[in-house]
């Protein structure tokens, strides 16, 4: 059975490990024994590291022949870190993977003005955290390419799930923009993009990039509006541009300077992905009656 290694611990990486452990010899990195236990109980061997200390990541090198990179960069400086320490250390090993699957996100793409798109828009980051993305993926690609690692980018946009819901956004009252101002936003389930990370482990071309979105097309607010309904939250109030700087952090605002409507015909027909939940209606359907 190949050995896989899982570089990232979150959410979606285990709800992907009760799939992947029936196909690999499993591996996940992590920074502290707190939590390790629940990953064995998963049937995943932990490995611990830190992805800003080099020198712990010693033991990756020619651990997995493949890897599932989900770790986000950190959350200042001109580039990602923790990539390039990562493909430091797994590039001392006598073997390397044969395969890389990393997720980033579409935010790499820019403000599109609402345009539709797909993954050849070039790559225009307008934030910090998107830049730092965009150098993510010029590593692992200028590696694979130079390794003969086939690299896989799934960008991925806001990602819900029912314990992923703005919910204490909507309890606070905070508002949204007014229709005549909003943005559309991309949204993909939990369970969607792990299994996207399963299928590309196996599927689609080596430095190839995919939008990981389901098939919904939402104004920003109208998302807000849906949650809401569908938790029995009051709708959040809408302002205009102007006026919602008063009220909400940069970080907030900066969500709603980009507007973009993505297409995601290359996961269905490259990755064969079938979307548990197309719609993000048909995600909050499935809610059970107490969310939180």
């Amino acid at each position: 059975m190949q050995r896989l290694l899982i570089v990232g611990s979150g959410d979606v990486a285990r709800r992907a490990a009760s799939w992947l452990t029936g196909h690999f010899r499993v591996s996940a990195l992590l920074r502290h024994e707190a939590g390790a236990d629940a990953w064995r109980r998963l049937g995943v061997q932990p490995v611990f590291g830190d992805l800003d200390d080099p020198a712990s990541l010693i033991r990756l090198g020619g651990l997995a022949e493949r890897v599932l990179h989900l770790a986000p960069p950190p959350r200042e400086g001109l580039g990602d870190t923790r990539t390039r320490h990562l493909l430091a250390a797994l590039s001392r090993g006598r073997s390397l993977p044969r395969r890389l699957v990393y997720i980033s996100t579409t935010g790499v793409y820019g403000d599109c003005g609402g345009a539709a798109i797909d993954e050849t828009r070039p790559c225009r980051p307008d934030s910090g955290r998107a830049r730092r993305r965009v150098d993510a993926e010029q590593q692992l690609r200028r590696w694979g390419a130079r390794n003969g690692v086939a690299v896989l980018i799934l960008r991925a946009p806001g990602i819900y799930a029912p314990e992923r819901l703005p919910l204490e956004r909507l309890r606070m009252g905070l508002p949204v923009l007014a229709r005549s101002d909003d943005v559309f936003s991309n949204h993909i389930h939990a369970e969607d993009l792990a299994r996207a990370c399963c299928l590309a482990l196996f599927r689609g071309g080596a430095s190839r990039c995919y939008n990981v979105v389901d098939d919904s097309l939402l104004p920003m607010g109208d998302y807000f509006d849906a949650v809401a309904d569908a938790c029995g939250l009051p709708r959040p109030p809408r302002l205009a541009r102007a006026d919602l700087a008063a009220h909400l952090s940069p970080l907030q605002l900066s969500f709603m300077a980009e507007s973009r409507r993505i297409g995601n015909r290359r996961i269905k027909a490259e990755l064969g992905l079938r979307l548990g939940y197309p719609t993000v209606a048909a995600g909050l359907a499935a809610l059970s009656p107490n969310p939180d």
